[in-house]
């Protein structure tokens, strides 16, 4: 449904995991020009969208909201109206949860709807469901309950008069599930119990739920207050009061893992991030993805292109990325080349990585060092015959270290190295919400698995932050092998670990066990 070119669309995001997003959702974001989101919607959903669409942070947080829900309502209107007078466009308006239950997602979408912008729903997982359901409770259960409310639990306790008909509610239905309600708890239990709710009833509170940070809190309506108050419980929560609250104790099933708690912030390619981002995510993490280096071409591909018209002359090619196998084969294809014009030489393969994006072309690797790292790579063609003038050649990035080529070169080779592709910065705009999340101290820790990374990553720190040394400071960072340490110890940071394998198991494994031991010590 567009109007003047523009489609406005209200996306559910769900209660928190984002592998709960619906289907329609991923694919609405993943056409969005602009994205409104809000503190509610777990950033990692972002990755759906283009990179260069416009994200916009609206950081309502209850009571103390940052924005009004009335300005929210103005900036949706205006950013439609920028579309049309661009011409059209997708505007995704991504709220936690369902829109339409507790959301405020009518307003928005009468807002909308009022300035001539038709506004879809996209339905989305409601936590007063997901939430209880990651912590062992079923909200209805034959024999127990057969009914169930929600209700929502931020109505101001000091108006004179409630909008909320405690007596129907204590008593109208068998499970009660209270959205936005850890601040007035003590209120509201105990209005149920003077509306004659038993005091006995169990209740359950869910923190964050479907996701690592989740937290659950058990008791009944007499104790649930003192309780919370006792831990200092805090907001989000789902409350829910009836029976089925205790079929936990049976039920409970989510373990976060060892990264529970650890916010890890991804700094790979957009691209790449994946395969990092979801072994941490298995681990319990939540995960922030902050890509601090895009991939491009490089400014002339003459280079490639001349070696690749005499490859029959060489007797090794060296690949020392996943990304120069990529960008290699890329320009084997436009030359009308395949795998088969490498018969002649000897493939040489950095590490695992690289290995296996050969191996997608049908190349098995003829050598692949053990220790993942220019200079094994250089010792093993030694090992491997490398003799006085041969041809050997490197596509790799414009930017690596010359040590490899210098060390093949003593040796009497003559080596051609040709940029096929460049690290470069990604556009402040894509960089922004995931930076911001880590400024403001979101997250525990950060992975570096190259030396662009690390570079690109504190020039942005210094760029954005009002204060880069304490955000750099306070932070854990990990690196995936010594030449990463080296620019990451030259830029003044401090590594907590290293990975023993310069693979990305090897990373996921360095910071599991650095964090358990940091567990251990307290």
């Amino acid at each position: 449904m567009t109007a003047q070119g523009v489609e406005a669309l209200l996306v559910g995001a769900g209660p928190g995991d984002p592998n709960l997003l619906t289907l329609a959702g991923a694919a609405a974001l993943s056409r969005a020009d602009v994205v409104v989101y809000d503190y509610l919607a777990n950033p990692a959903l972002l990755a759906h969208a283009p990179q260069d669409a416009e994200r916009v942070y609206v950081g309502k947080k209850g009571f103390s909201e940052h924005v009004t829900q009335r300005q929210i309502n103005e900036l949706l209107v205006q950013r439609a109206r920028d579309l049309a007078a661009r011409g059209g466009g997708v505007l995704v308006r991504l709220k936690g949860g369902d829109p339409f239950v507790f959301g405020r997602g009518g307003e928005e979408a009468l807002a909308l709807a009022e300035a001539g912008f038709p506004c879809p729903i996209v339905p989305g997982v409601t936590s007063g469901v997901a939430a209880p359901a990651f912590a062992g409770i079923p909200v209805t259960h034959r024999g127990l309950a057969s009914s169930v409310t929600f209700v929502t639990g931020s109505e101001d306790p000091t108006k004179a008069e409630t909008a909320v008909d405690w007596s129907g509610i204590a008593h109208g239905a068998d499970t009660l599930c209270f959205y936005m309600g850890v601040r007035n708890l003590p209120v509201i239990a105990r209005r149920l119990m003077e509306a004659g709710r038993s005091a006995d009833t169990p209740v359950s509170l869910v923190r964050w739920g479907t996701t690592p940070m989740q937290e659950v809190l058990a008791g009944t309506l007499a104790t649930i207050a003192e309780r919370a108050a006792a831990v200092g419980f805090k907001a989000p929560a789902i409350i829910v009061v009836g029976a089925v609250a205790a079929l936990r104790e049976r039920l409970a099933w989510y373990e976060p893992g060892p990264l529970a708690g650890t916010t890890v912030a991804v700094t790979r390619t957009r691209a790449q991030a994946s395969g990092l981002t979801e072994r941490l995510r298995a681990l319990g993490a939540s995960v922030i993805e902050l890509p601090v280096i895009s991939i491009a071409a490089p400014s002339s591909f003459s280079g490639v292109d001349s070696c690749i018209e005499r490859l029959a002359g060489y007797r090794f090619v060296v690949f020392t990325s996943a990304n120069g196998v990529k960008a290699f084969f890329e320009r084997l294809v436009l030359a009308g080349l395949d795998a088969r014009a490498l018969a002649c030489a000897r493939i040489a393969a950095i590490g695992p990585a690289t290995a296996a994006e050969l191996a997608e072309r049908g190349i098995v690797a003829d050598l692949v060092p053990g220790e993942f790292r220019a200079e094994a790579v250089a010792d093993l063609l030694i090992e491997a015959g490398l003799t006085d003038g041969d041809w050997v050649l490197v596509p790799r990035a414009l930017e690596a270290r010359d040590v490899l080529p210098r060390m093949l070169r003593a040796c009497g080779a003559r080596v051609d190295v040709v940029p096929v592709y460049r690290t470069v910065p990604p556009s402040r705009a894509s960089a922004e919400p995931a930076l911001a999340s880590l400024i403001a101290g979101e997250a525990d820790a950060v992975t570096f698995t190259s030396s662009s990374t690390v570079r690109n990553f504190v020039g942005l720190v210094r760029d954005v932050a009002p204060n880069p040394v304490e955000v750099l400071e306070r932070l854990d960072f990990y690196s995936i092998g010594p030449i990463t340490t080296t620019t990451a110890r030259d830029e003044s940071l401090r590594i907590a670990a290293q990975a023993e394998a310069y693979t990305i198991d090897g990373l996921v494994e360095a910071i599991v066990k650095h964090r358990a031991s940091c567990v251990n010590e307290t």
